[in-house]
């Protein structure tokens, strides 16, 4: 059972070189009894992000976790020891409809920033693209727009990496299936059929740390690598 999300994160890796095909990394179709003992670990009992010792509320099922904040399904990937140890569906993909499995296809949303910084960290290491310089001068169909906010501001590929660029637009909603997709210039510019506000400058390079969507966006346009 191929879990369709690797097969986005293989693409992003193999950009860096670092190809492999998702049938290598494929989760388990019979765990064994070690695998479901750690599923069943992760299915009854979520922690909360911080545990006070003897706190009799710090463990809690999934799915009363799931039933507190009315989501319907949820799709799980282990990784251990660099490979997917084990993915399974719990719940349905939508309230009346069919159970969520491994396969079930999800947004992948911020899951696929820690595989950009890492596909992005390993072309620095192979000298094709420079950690400390600006941006502006590898990228081509788009620019970071000067800006008042930031008078001769220059933004690199770390202050992108660590939220840090002073870059906006938190995060992107996504788009219905069926609906107009942008293209990636359009997100950018916040022009039609893209829902969101356009990616601009607000706050100088490295001043301050602030989540932003908008400033991984330029990581997936066309920064060519140096020869």
């Amino acid at each position: 059972m191929i879990v369709p999300r690797l097969r986005l994160l293989a693409a992003l890796l193999c950009v860096a070189g670092l190809c492999f095909q998702p049938e290598e990394i494929v989760a388990q179709t019979m765990p064994s009894p070690e695998i479901q003992r750690r599923i069943n670990d992760v299915a009854t009992c979520l922690k909360t992000k911080v545990v006070e010792k003897d706190d009799p509320h710090a463990c809690q099922a999934l799915h009363d976790r799931m039933a507190a904040y009315r989501v319907p399904g949820v799709s799980i990937a282990v990784i251990h020891n660099g490979a997917i140890e084990w993915a399974q569906g719990f719940g349905v993909a939508q309230v009346g409809g069919g159970p969520v499995t491994a396969d079930t296809l999800f947004q992948a949303g911020s899951i696929s920033k820690p595989v950009a910084a890492m596909a992005a960290l390993h072309l620095v290491e192979q000298g094709k693209l420079a950690l400390d310089s600006d941006v502006n001068q590898a990228l081509t169909s788009w620019r970071i727009p000067a800006s008042a906010a930031a008078p001769g501001a220059v933004v690199t590929l770390r202050e992108l990496l660590s939220d840090t660029a002073g870059l906006t637009v938190h995060g992107f909603p996504g788009y219905a299936a069926g609906a107009p997709i942008p293209t990636l210039v359009q997100v950018l510019e916040g022009e039609k059929p893209a829902n969101t506000a356009p990616v601009r400058l607000e706050a100088a390079p490295g001043s301050r740390w602030k989540y932003s969507g908008g400033g991984y966006a330029p990581l997936a346009g066309d920064c060519p690598a140096k020869p």
